[in-house]
């Protein structure tokens, strides 16, 4: 008997050898990070030999995976022109960070309701963390601390349909955040405090309000921060 009819006969799945990340997926994730870090910023001009050349790569999987992003709306290609990094519009940050707010404040509502300790403690340890890069000006790493505090929260809802939700739109949110981090400072710190001080009394009521308090805030910094780009253009 082969090998493959012995696992069949017995009930066993055959594990397949996981096969290598393909080079363009590789490329269209670097390219994505570094437009969330605002390292590629809106309308940028993004020319694929130097894409290619800054990544290590050949241009074919640069053309690839600028293909991939702009079916994922990060990416605009103008026939004629090329790709450029894609500038929201104040109605899309508008409508992604309402969305936010609604998925949010149910998930502080609900962490409060079942959080442990061990989450409790993962919460000031990502804090800590947060504000020290704040200290340290290292706004990339207060970006990335923020938006894993707010994965965690979700994380302590207990809620899976949210925690998929909140997933999908991450990405989107750190873009949006990067922008006005600096200028929401040491305030959104003390605004994650109180969160977090709300979920470990158990005050789902409170954890609520704060959470939707506080991503309003962000929102309403990112659409007066484009505002004001928009004047001086």
């Amino acid at each position: 008997m082969s090998l493959t009819s012995k696992l069949s006969s017995e009930g066993i799945a055959a594990r397949q050898v996981a096969r290598p990340v393909p080079l363009r997926e590789t490329v269209y994730e670097a390219i994505l990070e570094l437009i969330i870090t605002g390292e590629l910023k809106p309308g940028q001009h993004l020319v694929e030999k130097e894409l290619a050349e800054a990544l290590g790569v050949s241009r074919q999987p640069v053309r690839e995976a600028l293909q991939w992003l702009q079916k994922d709306e990060w990416v605009d290609l103008r026939p004629g022109y090329g790709a450029f990094v894609h500038s929201p519009t104040q109605e899309e940050a508008d409508q992604l960070l309402g969305v936010r707010t609604l998925l949010e404040t149910e998930s502080a509502r609900l962490a409060a309701l079942h959080a442990t300790e061990e989450g409790i403690a993962e919460l000031r340890r990502i804090y800590d963390t947060g504000v020290q890069a704040l200290h340290d000006d290292d706004i990339e790493a207060v970006v990335a601390a923020n938006a894993q505090l707010h994965g965690q929260i979700t994380e302590l809802s207990g809620n899976k349909v949210l925690n998929e939700l909140a997933a999908q739109i991450n990405r989107r949110v750190r873009w949006y955040h990067t922008p006005v981090a600096k200028t929401r400072g040491q305030q959104a710190w003390d605004e994650h405090a109180a969160l977090i001080e709300a979920i470990e009394r158990g005050d789902a009521d409170r954890a609520q309000q704060l959470m939707r308090e506080h991503t309003e805030q962000t929102r309403q910094s990112y659409l007066r921060r484009t505002d004001e780009e928009a004047e001086q253009d």
